[in-house]
C-alpha cells in the first residue's frame, strides 16, 4: 500500500516533466491526463486497500492515510481527472488562437502537475507542520496557472491571491504553534516534536491540551485555512482568481484547492471537539458559514462575469460546508462528507463548461452570450444541468446532501438555522439560475460572434465533452444511488473523526 500512496502523487507529474520535456501542447496534455487517470486509479486502489485496516503510516509519522485522508484523496483525484482530460482542447485551442503562447503552455503543464500533486501530498501528511508547508507550496503553484495569461488583470490576480491566502496560510501556521503549545507539557517533553505536530498524537491526547490555547489554535486555523477555503470575510482573493485563470485552472481551484483547505479545518475540528466538546467550534464554524453563505448569495445576484459568479457559487457552498460541520452529529458530518463530494464534480464541471463558452464566445461575460441551446446545443445543455445540479435541484447529487444537510440542522435544538439556510438556497437558485438560463436560451448573437468551433477540425473537441459528460452522470447518480462503497468511506471518515 505504501507505493500506491506514492505513485498516487507522482501521477500528475506526468505533465509537468512531458511539458519540462519540451513537449507540444497536445502531447503534454496527453500526459497530463494519462497521470491523472494513474493518480485516479490508485487513490481507488488505495480506498479498496485501506478502508478496513489500520491507518497507513510511514516516514516516522509525515506519511499518514486514515479513511478520511482516503475520501478527500478521491474527491481530489476525480478533479484532477476531469480538469487534466479538459485542458487537452482548452490549452490547444488558446494556443491556435494565439492567446496562449507556446512557452505559457508549457508553463500551464508543469504548474498544474505540481499544484495537484502537492494538493494530494498534503491529505497523505499526518504532520501538522508539514500539512501547512505543503498548501503554502500549492498556493505558489497555483498563483503562476491564475497569472499565466499574462494580462494586467490576470497578474493582479495572482498578485492578490499570493498576498492573501499566504497570510491566511501564515494566520494558519500559528493556529498550528499554539496546538503544538497546548500539547507542551511535562508529560510530552521526551517526545520529539515531530510527534507533537502529529495528527494522532494530538487527536488522541486531545483531552490533555490546554483549553485556552486549543481555543485559539481553532479560531486561528479557521481563520487561516478558511482563507484557503474561501470562507468569508476572507474570500476577496477567490473571485478575481477564478475569473482570471484558464477555465481548468479554475476548476482545480474550486473543486479541489479549496476542498483541501476545509481537511485542514476538519483536521482542527477533531482534536478541538475532542478537547473541547461541541459547543466552542460549533458556534465558529456556524458563523463563518453562515456569513460565507450570506456573502456568496448577495453577489451572486449580480450580473456581470460568469466565471466570478461561479467562483461566488464556491464561496456559497464551502459557507454550506462549514454550516453542516457546525450542526455536527452523524447527519451533519455525513452531509458535509457528501456535499463536498458533489460539489467538487459540479463545479469541475461548470468551470470546464465556462472554459469552451469562452473560448467560442472570446469573452467572460454573461451579457456576450445568449442561445447556446441553439449555437452549441451540447454546451447549452450542460450548462444548464451542471447549475441546476450545483443549485441542489432533484435527481442531482446536491440535493442529496443538501437536504441531508438542511435535515441535520432541524435535528438541532432549534429550526431557525436551518430554515434561514433553506432561504438562503431558495434565493442563491433565482440569481444562479437568471444568469445561465439567460445565456443557455434567448435569441443567439449574430453569426461573426456566436460559437465559432475553437476546435481543430471543427465541431466540439471529444476532450471537451468527455469529463462534461462523466461529471454530469456522476453527479445523477449520486443523486440516486450512494454506492455501497463511497457510503462505507464516508461512514468510517466519520468514525476517524470521534
Amino acid at each position: 500500500m505504501m507505493i500506491l500512496a506514492y505513485v498516487l502523487i507522482a501521477g500528475p507529474l506526468a505533465g509537468t516533466i512531458a511539458a519540462a520535456a519540451g513537449a507540444r501542447a497536445r502531447t503534454a496534455g496527453w500526459a497530463s491526463a494519462a497521470g491523472a487517470g494513474v493518480t485516479l486509479a490508485a487513490a481507488v486502489w488505495l480506498v479498496i486497500g485501506q478502508l478496513h485496516r489500520a491507518p497507513l503510516r510511514g516516514l516516522g509519522g509525515f506519511l499518514y492515510v486514515d479513511p478520511l485522508s482516503c475520501f478527500f484523496l478521491l474527491t481530489v483525484a476525480v478533479v484532477t481527472v476531469l480538469a487534466a482530460t479538459g485542458s487537452v482542447g482548452y490549452v490547444a485551442a488558446e494556443e491556435a488562437a494565439g492567446r496562449l503562447s507556446r512557452f505559457q503552455v508549457r508553463l500551464y503543464y508543469v504548474f498544474f502537475g505540481l499544484f495537484a500533486a502537492l494538493m494530494l501530498a498534503s491529505m497523505e501528511t499526518g504532520n501538522l507542520g508539514l500539512l501547512f508547508v505543503l498548501i503554502e507550496a500549492s498556493t505558489l503553484a497555483s498563483a503562476a496557472l491564475v497569472g499565466l495569461e499574462g494580462k494586467a488583470a490576470s497578474l493582479e490576480a495572482a498578485w492578490k491571491y499570493v498576498i492573501i491566502s499566504s497570510l491566511g496560510v501564515t494566520i494558519a501556521l500559528a493556529g498550528t504553534l499554539f496546538l503544538f503549545y497546548s500539547a507542551s507539557t511535562p508529560l510530552t517533553q521526551h517526545l520529539s516534536a515531530d510527534l507533537r505536530l502529529t495528527w494522532p498524537y494530538l487527536f488522541a491526547h486531545a483531552h490533555a491540551l490546554a483549553p485556552a490555547s486549543l481555543r485559539l489554535a481553532f479560531l486561528l486555523a479557521v481563520v487561516g485555512y478558511g482563507t484557503k477555503v474561501g470562507l468569508a470575510p476572507m474570500h476577496t482573493w477567490l473571485p478575481d482568481a477564478h475569473a482570471e485563470a484558464p477555465s481548468p485552472a479554475s476548476a482545480m481551484l474550486s473543486a479541489a484547492l479549496l476542498n483541501t483547505g476545509m481537511y485542514a479545518i476538519i483536521r482542527f475540528l477533531a482534536i478541538t471537539r475532542a478537547g473541547l466538546g461541541e459547543e466552542f467550534p460549533r458556534v465558529v464554524l456556524l458563523v463563518f458559514g453562515f456569513l460565507s453563505v450570506v456573502i456568496g448569495v448577495l453577489f451572486m445576484v449580480r450580473r456581470g462575469n460568469f466565471k466570478r459568479l461561479f467562483a461566488y457559487s464556491s464561496v456559497e457552498h464551502m459557507g454550506i460546508i462549514a454550516v453542516a460541520l457546525g450542526f455536527g452529529g452523524v447527519l451533519g458530518l455525513y452531509g458535509a462528507l457528501l456535499h463536498t463530494l458533489n460539489h467538487a464534480i459540479a463545479k469541475a464541471v461548470l468551470f470546464l463548461t465556462s472554459g469552451d463558452i469562452a473560448v467560442r464566445y472570446r469573452t467572460r461575460e454573461s451579457a456576450g452570450v445568449r442561445g447556446l441551446l441553439a449555437t452549441v446545443p451540447l454546451t447549452g445543455a450542460a450548462l444548464l444541468l451542471a447549475s441546476f445540479a450545483v443549485l441542489g435541484s432533484p435527481p442531482f447529487g446536491l440535493f442529496l446532501s443538501e437536504f441531508t444537510i438542511v435535515r441535520a440542522g432541524f435535528a438541532g435544538a432549534s429550526p431557525v438555522l436551518p430554515l434561514l439556510l433553506l432561504l438562503l438556497l431558495a434565493v442563491a437558485f433565482v440569481a444562479f439560475a437568471r444568469t445561465t438560463t439567460g445565456m443557455a436560451t434567448g435569441e443567439p448573437l449574430p453569426a461573426s460572434t456566436a460559437g465559432a468551433s475553437p476546435y481543430r477540425g471543427g465541431g466540439t473537441a471529444l476532450t471537451a465533452v468527455l469529463p462534461v459528460v462523466a461529471g454530469l452522470v456522476a453527479l445523477l447518480v449520486l443523486g440516486l444511488w450512494i454506492p455501497a462503497g463511497l457510503g462505507t468511506l464516508i461512514g468510517h471518515s466519520i468514525a476517524v473523526l470521534g
